[in-house]
């Protein structure tokens, strides 16, 4: 009786770290959209296509007037 190849080849622990890589990537994705951490993004792709030739807001700009405007007008949100 033949006794079976061992689970620790290199080939399944490569595919093993890469696919625990892409599942990391993924769930990155998908909190920094939960959280908003890709709205400044999503505002540059925005400004590019509604305001092409204006400078848009720094990064900094940004966050401080999305941070006025939820203290002018609140929503519904965790904290």
């Amino acid at each position: 009786m033949k006794t079976p190849p061992p689970l620790r080849t290199p080939a399944l622990l490569a595919a093993l770290g890469a696919a625990l890589a892409r599942g990391r990537r993924g769930l990155a994705w998908y909190l920094g959209g939960v959280l908003g951490a890709d709205a400044y993004r999503k505002y540059l792709e925005h400004h590019r296509q509604v305001h092409p030739g204006e400078e848009p807001l720094t990064e900094r700009a940004y966050w401080r007037e999305a941070m006025d405007r939820q203290d002018r007008h609140p929503q519904g949100r965790c904290c």
